[in-house]
């Protein structure tokens, strides 16, 4: 099936972090616009979008690879975030609010793919 990763929550999840970014970034500092802002955002949309691309992988265990890959992005996500703390362009709170929507996220990506790891690992009948 063509789009599957439609479907799944977790892409619906990263759908609504990933506008979050968008919409707290659009306050960086315009001479951020070409650095930290286009990082913070490259690093969200390639959350979706591995989702995406490894939904119509040929395997399960592909597809888990591609989920592995996107907790790295959610990581960089979280790195820009504390530079963005740093530079007084978020506060503590939106710090926060963001690094517990980033576990929630992060959780549901690995039980996903520990999901589609053991479904790949059980005997065929």
């Amino acid at each position: 099936m063509l789009f599957r990763f439609r479907e799944f929550d977790i892409y619906k999840e990263a759908q609504s972090f990933r506008r979050k970014i968008y919409m707290s970034s659009e306050k960086f500092s315009v001479s951020e616009k070409f650095a930290l802002t286009s990082q913070i955002r490259r690093a969200a949309i390639s959350i979706c979008l591995n989702i995406a691309e490894g939904s119509n992988k040929g395997s399960n265990i592909d597809f888990s690879r591609y989920l592995s890959i996107r907790l790295g992005s959610l990581e960089e996500v979280v790195a820009c975030l504390d530079i963005a703390l740093d530079e007084k362009y978020i506060s503590l709170q939106e710090l926060q609010r963001f690094l517990d929507l980033g576990e929630g996220l992060g959780s549901k990506i690995i039980s996903f793919k520990n999901k589609l790891r053991a479904q790949s690992s059980e005997p065929k009948a």
